[in-house]
């Protein structure tokens, strides 16, 4: 049986697709791995209740009675 000479053309193209499929499914992998949070979720900001209640009073939102009230009720 005879083979054409355009066939011989296209023998490149399955293991170029190989290796890029393999190229995006490494990249892909690496993008996720690195998308991820580090630890639970607000664990980076550090904002506790408490932490948000010392930052509002710091800024003047809140009084000092309505600071301490809410503080108590955290504890």
């Amino acid at each position: 049986m005879m083979m054409n000479g355009w066939m011989y053309g296209w023998m490149w193209f399955w293991p170029v697709l190989i290796l890029v499929s393999l190229l995006l499914l490494i990249y892909g992998v690496v993008r996720l791995a690195q998308g991820r949070p580090p630890g639970p979720v607000g664990a980076e900001r550090g904002s506790s209740a408490r932490q948000i209640l010392d930052d509002r009073f710091a800024r003047g939102e809140i009084e000092e009675d309505d600071y301490r009230r809410r503080r108590a009720e955290l504890s």
